[in-house]
């Protein structure tokens, strides 16, 4: 019947042929999934898919509950909703070393006072990087999939995880009426590779491995998207079980594998630690061929009895344990060292590397984080790499782990070229020739043009009109990507001056930004608007939005309160000159008056110093202030104020008033308010769902008061 044409198949044939596809497309995928054995090409599998697609599309009326396209094409759904676990999805504490092993073994056996002779089963199984999923199924049925979040909720996603394969829908065999069934989602790396090949050709953004991808697609709020992602899933654990169907671990694997999962099939059992290591080895050394990424092997006590003695320590089993691989290494020659100016003017080198593959992925850049560690010194000053400075030319050991950026741990000295020459650290940014500096106590050398440098620009144009600086109203992060890469300079914004002339370059302008798609006449007009009402700000919000490092917001209201107007703040911060490090001599009157200021100290004084230092800063200041104007700082009136001087945190969600405000307010009242719990820390204000902040204010003794209470303690009760 399958050469007979979808058109010319009648009702009856029609039926039965879709009852034929079902059940060998589902046999494919128990082979190629769970066997990983496929009988077929994809080519040929494919087929199969697109004619059953071809009868379902004729005879919608026929289409089976089991049938294949079932698990393709879910509905959108608009966000996910939450999912509390009944049981907490824990994670595990790790083993680096072969001794950690024999440590954990040696720990269990005391716990449980085994006798030298007593034999102790413990499981190994592959430690599989991708995302946990929690499945629930209530009847046999699987009823919700869900991430495992932060341990305690996760994510709905169960009209992804029906579009996978190795999920099955309905359990086979004699399970229990509730069983929570849990694993790894992940991508193989032929699917992988496959995925990124078609974003590639699609001009997509290509994933940086596969556990992103997994998990990127895992996520998709359209789950027609991850069915063409083909994840996989591995079944290794259980939540919430109304009826445990084993008593042991590989029991447990072996009931998985009778419903119709996959499991694992390098898992085995073992009775030592010697046995454990064996097979670590035995796996990391063949690591590399598997068609998924795993990061260590984990061993679990395989008698549930036991597990259920051993218990938990905090938030991790005490009956298991994941050993990590170390991290994968290779040799290469560093061709060169370039230097990247990040966002917020840190200079960082960049090793550029003779391509190289580790781990399955090719590396051709490295990090050298920073001229520190090019010379062989750490980041607290101690030597590294026996004092082995890195140059151009040398052959290089290169060091990959799991996302982290590749680096590299050490040079073959007696493979360096004999004109291979010291690495001179660059002190002007290859961005924009500002002066970079390297404040004291700080492995990072910095860019000090922040209005100018480019390598910052967009970055310092989003900060400049965020919400606590000019807070202009229509020029969010897409507005400001827009503006800044307009080729039309009657369009472009790429300095703060550029917003306040963008009207008047407009009116002569050949292209209106009305005409341009995504904004209109209307909203232009609202834009100009809400730009001319910040043409007079407070000098505390000029101060923040000028992005100076260590000037946030509670540096520049220390800093505006302290000289009331710019042009006082400006004189100082022109004149000031701090003392040359370890010259033992002090700064000039206008350093001295700088640092004198509660809460300003040097690493903030040399920060204002530097930017005023630049000529390309106060030029952009100039043009500046010609279209704005920063307002005197009014002084909040602070006396009787029952908070006045203490140190306040807010926490939780708060019902009456954001966050912000609430600092605001406190502030307003003579207080300071602070991001984090300390014993400096005299109250805490506690919303619903406050957590590790309220936990702490406890240990420490902290006043803990809720909205309504500092409502009455400020006197604003009815506010």
């Amino acid at each position: 019947m399958q050469d007979i044409s979808v058109d010319d198949l009648t009702a009856e044939q029609a039926k039965q042929e879709l009852e034929r596809l079902a059940k060998e497309i589902a046999h494919h995928d128990y082979l190629y999934n769970t066997k990983d054995q496929p009988e077929i090409s994809d080519g040929e599998y494919d087929a199969l898919r697109r004619r059953n697609n071809a009868i379902e599309q004729r005879f919608p009326e026929l289409i089976r509950p089991d049938s294949p396209s079932r698990k393709v094409g879910a509905t959108v759904s608009e966000k996910f909703e939450k999912v509390r676990h009944r049981i907490p999805m824990l994670s595990l504490d790790n083993a680096f070393s072969d001794q950690d092993v024999y440590d954990f073994v040696d720990r269990i056996r005391r716990f449980l006072r085994l006798k030298d002779n007593d034999e102790l089963d413990i499981s190994a199984e592959p430690k599989i990087d991708g995302l946990s999923l929690s499945l629930r199924y209530e009847n046999g049925k699987l009823v919700t999939a869900a991430t495992r979040g932060d341990g305690t909720v996760g994510e709905n996603v169960t009209a992804n995880a029906l579009t996978i394969s190795d999920i099955p829908h309905v359990l086979k065999g004699n399970y229990p009426d509730l069983i929570e069934v849990r694993g790894e989602c992940y991508m193989a790396h032929a699917d992988f590779q496959a995925l990124n090949e078609r974003h590639e050709a699609e001009h997509k953004q290509v994933f940086a491995n596969p556990r992103n991808a997994a998990a990127g697609s895992l996520r998709q709020l359209d789950a027609s998207i991850t069915a063409r992602r083909k994840l996989k899933y591995f079944a290794y654990a259980w939540g919430e079980v109304s009826r445990m169907p084993a008593d042991t671990q590989l029991g447990m694997m072996d009931v998985f594998r009778s419903y119709g999962f996959t499991v694992n099939p390098l898992t085995k059992l073992f009775h030592s630690a010697e046995g454990l290591l064996k097979h670590f080895h035995a796996i990391e050394e063949q690591r590399a061929d598997l068609d998924y990424d795993i990061d260590g092997v984990v061993y679990k006590v395989n008698d549930l009895a036991l597990q259920q003695r051993l218990g938990f320590i905090s938030r991790s089993p005490r009956w298991a344990i994941a050993h990590k691989f170390p991290a994968e290494r290779a040799m290469t020659i560093l061709r060169a060292i370039d230097i990247q100016v990040g966002r917020t003017g840190a200079l960082t080198p960049v090793a550029r590397l003779e391509p190289i593959t580790v781990g399955g992925v090719v590396i051709t850049n490295a990090t050298l984080h920073n001229e520190d560690y090019i010379k062989g010194i750490g980041n607290k000053g101690e030597t590294i790499r026996d004092g082995k400075d890195i140059r151009v030319g040398d052959t290089v050991v290169i060091q990959r782990a799991g996302d982290v950026i590749p680096q590299i741990v050490d040079i073959v000295e007696e493979r360096r070229p004999k004109t291979a020459e010291p690495f001179i650290f660059p002190h002007i940014c290859p961005a924009c020739g500002s002066h970079a500096v390297r404040e004291e106590g700080e492995a990072v050398r910095r860019c000090t043009g922040g209005l100018i440098c480019p390598a910052q620009a967009m970055e310092r144009i989003r900060h400049f009109v965020s919400r606590n600086a000019f807070d202009i109203e229509g020029l969010g992060e897409k507005q400001v990507e827009f503006f800044f890469d307009a080729k039309d300079e009657n369009l472009a914004i790429r300095s703060p001056v550029d917003i306040f002339t963008l009207e008047a370059r407009q009116k002569g302008a050949l292209s209106k930004l009305e005409n341009i798609e995504g904004f209109g006449r209307t909203s232009v007009h609202k834009l100009y608007d809400a730009i001319n009402a910040r043409r007079q700000i407070p000098l505390s919000r000029f101060l923040f939005a000028l992005g100076i490092r260590h000037v946030g917001e509670v540096n520049a209201r220390r800093l505006a309160r302290a000289y009331k107007n710019y042009k006082a703040f400006e004189e100082v911060a022109l004149a000031a000159r701090y003392p040359e490090e370890n010259s033992g001599e002090s700064g000039n009157d206008a350093w001295n008056e700088l640092t004198n200021i509660e809460g300003i100290g040097f690493i903030v004084a040399e920060a204002v110093v530097d930017f005023y230092g630049e000529e390309h800063n106060r030029n952009i200041l100039q043009a500046l202030l010609a279209e704005v104007t920063p307002l005197d700082e009014v002084l909040p009136v602070t006396d009787g104020s029952p908070v006045q001087g203490k140190t306040i945190v807010f926490t939780g969600s708060l019902e009456r008033m954001s966050r912000d405000e609430a600092k605001a307010m406190a502030e307003r009242l003579g207080a300071k308010t602070a991001a984090s719990v300390s014993k400096k820390t005299d109250l805490v204000v506690a919303g619903p769902g406050a957590g590790s902040k309220l936990t702490k204010a406890q240990e420490l003794g902290v006043q803990i008061i809720d909205e309504d209470q500092w409502f009455k303690l400020i006197g604003e009760e009815n506010a």
